[in-house]
């Protein structure tokens, strides 16, 4: 099984070395492809338009990262083709480091105090206590749950919300339109990890946002489609937003003359939420490489898209 690395803004040389030491042998990289017709296995981070539709025994795509729509977005893509979502140690810690950070960010009131040093302001307000404190959920899936149980950990009350219902221990879990009403009803904070789908574009518009107690809080390291940004812009302006951290935007990199980046209760980060690791994304590439390998059946791994859902 020859393995192709296709990646249009990763090194190539980075993953290509670290791979090839875990592995103990060579694989390709796009476009220097010995023999296309022997590449039956692909690791890709947005990789050119057309290239997989090239390589015609391919039997499936890891995807290098935890979501897939810099392959899917490819018109040419072979729809047949199973995908494996990234389901990294080293992604999932470091998007629990960041969530946690931001929700205590925005708990502590930080972004409103940067502000008022600008202003050599004096304005002390006292938080509450994390255990005070309704922190909500959206998107449940391996991100998810590890994230809302670090902040279930840091002594928050954790919502969740996510398309099926679920069971965690100490989260209230909550599923549906009514579950989602709920949820954003009652948070203080709300975090999003939901996937891209037809189903999350635009699904926090102006009616949803209206839900949120007045001065919530956002963390938004998911999609930045999941928000109607007019609609988000004027939450933040009228106040009934009190402050948002953006990671993810409908397009990358922000264009300079979004509003966005002109508002003080609006904290941008540049995609930079969690990354995954080369030494550990190469581990978890391999191993589901070798369960293949093996004749083992693709639905026994984790990260095994559902091409009905999209995640």
């Amino acid at each position: 099984m020859t393995i192709a690395l296709l990646t249009s803004n990763e090194d190539p040389a980075e993953w290509k070395q670290e791979v090839e030491k875990q592995l103990g042998e060579e694989i390709q990289v796009w476009p220097e492809i010995e023999n296309r017709e022997a590449v039956e296995y692909v690791l890709a981070s947005a990789p050119p338009k057309g290239a997989i539709a090239n390589l015609p025994n391919v039997k499936a795509v890891q995807s290098l990262w935890a979501g897939i729509e810099h392959i899917t977005s490819d018109p040419d893509f072979p729809k047949h083709l199973p995908i494996i979502r990234m389901v990294d140690i080293g992604l999932t810690e470091g998007m629990q480091d960041y969530v946690l950070g931001h929700v205590m960010l925005h708990h502590l009131n930080t972004i409103r105090y940067i502000n008022a040093q600008k202003k050599k302001h004096w304005d002390p307000i006292d938080p509450p206590l994390a255990r005070q404190r309704k922190v909500a959920m959206l998107g449940l899936g391996k991100l998810g749950e590890a994230c809302a149980q670090t902040l279930r950990q840091a002594g928050f009350q954790v919502l969740g919300w996510s398309r099926s219902q679920k069971e965690i221990d100490g989260i209230q879990c909550y599923s549906g339109d009514v579950g989602l009403k709920t949820v954003l009803s009652e948070a203080s904070i709300l975090v999003n990890l939901l996937p891209n789908t037809p189903a999350t574009i635009k699904l926090l518009d102006a009616e949803k946002l209206s839900w949120m107690p007045k001065g919530a809080s956002i963390v938004n390291p998911g999609r930045g489609t999941i928000f109607d940004d007019d609609a988000l812009v004027n939450a933040l302006k009228s106040d009934a937003l009190s402050a948002v951290t953006l990671d993810v935007f409908w397009e990358e990199p922000l264009p300079k003359d979004h509003p966005f980046w002109g508002m003080d209760n609006v904290l941008i980060t540049p995609h930079i939420a969690s990354v995954t690791r080369v030494d550990t994304g190469a581990e978890t590439a391999i191993a589901n490489l070798k369960h293949l390998r093996a004749g083992k059946d693709i639905e026994d791994l984790e990260g095994v898209v559902n091409p009905e859902l999209g995640y």
